[in-house]
């Protein structure tokens, strides 16, 4: 059942996850390395292997005999570590040095800086509280903002200038570590 208040939390979830106006010098830097970025490929991608977690996720957890609560959990400290990161700049996570450069569009920019661990952890972490057609709903809005970002990156780096994304960026860490302390503690207690 379509529930508004759940599409727009579950978009709200993902828009912090993905943080793609985060990362925009990111994308700025993958952009000169590579000479061009393809911003239809990259979300079509990165939309499907979302979707394809969404529903096929919990299959996989089962055949490893993991229950979503467990994935849940484990999610909010991925989502922890990520919220600290952008509030405390600080680099948690480690990028892989030895990628293509003419695979950019699709790693490392579709995986894993889009649908990553982080947006897979709340896919999942999602579908343990929500209806699965609000999530869907909520990838495809999240998905259609990504095409725009990475369509406008120049646009939307002059327009917020240093400033704007170094708080823009803090921002949405705080929102991930509040989203973190809230998905651990609606799971942690299911585990026992």
């Amino acid at each position: 059942m379509i529930d508004l208040t759940q599409i727009l939390t579950a978009t709200m979830v993902l828009f912090a996850v993905i943080d793609v106006v985060g990362s925009v010098p990111i994308i700025i830097n993958l952009k000169q390395k590579a000479g061009a970025i393809n911003a239809l490929k990259t979300t079509v991608v990165s939309g499907v292997l979302l979707i394809a977690f969404l529903f096929l996720g919990e299959n996989i957890l089962k055949i490893i005999g993991i229950d979503v609560n467990s994935f849940a959990v484990a999610g909010s400290f991925i989502l922890l570590f990520l919220g600290l990161e952008m509030v405390f700049n600080l680099q948690i996570f480690k990028d892989d040095p030895d990628t293509p450069q003419d695979t950019v569009s699709i790693v490392p920019l579709a995986f894993p800086m889009i649908a990553g661990a982080g947006t897979m952890t709340s896919v999942i972490s999602l579908r343990a509280e929500y209806e699965v057609v609000n999530i869907l709903i909520a990838i495809v809005i999240n998905m259609l903002f990504v095409f725009l970002v990475l369509k406008m990156t120049t646009r939307i780096e002059n327009l917020l200038g240093k400033v704007g994304m170094a708080v823009l960026k803090k921002v949405f860490g705080i929102i991930l570590l509040a989203i973190a302390v809230k998905l651990f503690s609606a799971n942690v207690m299911q585990l026992f």
